[in-house]
This record gives structure tokens, C-alpha cells and sequence, in this order.
């Protein structure tokens, strides 16, 4: 739990320090998830990218925001996006209350994720769960795909 706090805190010297002492980079800890998944719902880029290094998993699915992609996506957050994508995420990977990453990005209004997560070869097709694209430029940009 405390490593979950520090994580989604912003903390990237301690993270790294209870990391060097046998901190589990995958453990799971309630609503955000995994410490992947909490960096990225606060948009901790430098914390993805020390986590990554440790051996973070991308595509656990914990918590009720899905993966650490739907969970970026949903944020907007897209050079973390990217750096997942980079680093093996699943674009199509479905779990969680959006679904998957694209719907997450599309219900956000986030169109520049939007744009990262279709090039990456996202379904427009794909099945989400509760959430839809409510943005008119989004809507068109899937309708384009289509």
C-alpha cells in the first residue's frame, strides 16, 4: 500500500529506493491497480519509465480502470502512451470499466492519444464496456477510419 501512495504521489526517489530493496514492481494494491498503473492514472512519466526498467508488466489488468494503457489513454496522457506502446502494450487489449485504450482516450477527448492509439493499429471496431466517444472530432476521426 505505502508503495502504491508513493508511487501515485509523484515520488521517484523513494520509489526507486524501496525498488532497489526488493519492492515488487507488479504487486497489486486496490483501486489504481498496480504502482504501473497508479504512475500512470497521476502521470508519473519518469516513474513508467524507472518501472519498466524493474520489470513492470504493461498489460495487467487490476483495479477498475483496466491496463496501464486504458489507464493513460483515459488521462490523455500520450508520451506515456507512447513510451508503452514502445515498450510492448497491447493496443487492443480489452478490461476495465473503459474497455480499452482507444475508447478510454475517446471518452476523455483526448484526439492527439486518439490519433497515437489508431496509427498503433487500434480497432475502431473493437467492443468497449460502459463508455463511448462523446466528442464530435473524435467521432469524426473514427467515422474516417471506418
Amino acid at each position: 500500500m505505502l508503495y502504491r501512495l508513493v508511487v501515485w504521489g509523484g515520488h521517484e526517489t523513494l520509489v526507486e529506493s524501496l525498488l532497489e530493496r526488493g519492492a515488487d514492481a507488479n504487486s497489486y494494491a486496490g483501486y489504481h491497480g498496480t504502482a504501473m498503473q497508479a504512475a500512470c492514472e497521476e502521470g508519473h512519466e519518469q516513474i513508467v519509465r524507472l518501472l519498466l526498467t524493474k520489470g513492470a508488466k504493461i498489460c495487467t489488468i487490476k483495479g477498475q480502470n483496466g491496463n496501464a494503457l486504458t489507464v493513460a489513454s483515459a488521462k490523455g496522457y500520450k508520451n506515456i502512451v507512447q513510451t508503452l506502446l514502445d515498450n510492448g502494450a497491447n493496443v487492443g487489449e480489452q478490461g476495465g470499466r473503459y474497455g480499452n485504450a482507444l475508447q478510454a482516450a475517446s471518452f476523455g477527448g483526448h484526439q492527439e492519444v486518439v490519433q497515437v492509439l489508431l496509427d498503433r493499429g487500434a480497432s475502431i471496431n473493437a467492443l468497449g464496456e460502459y463508455y463511448g466517444a462523446g466528442h464530435e472530432d473524435i467521432v469524426q476521426m473514427l467515422r474516417s477510419r471506418a
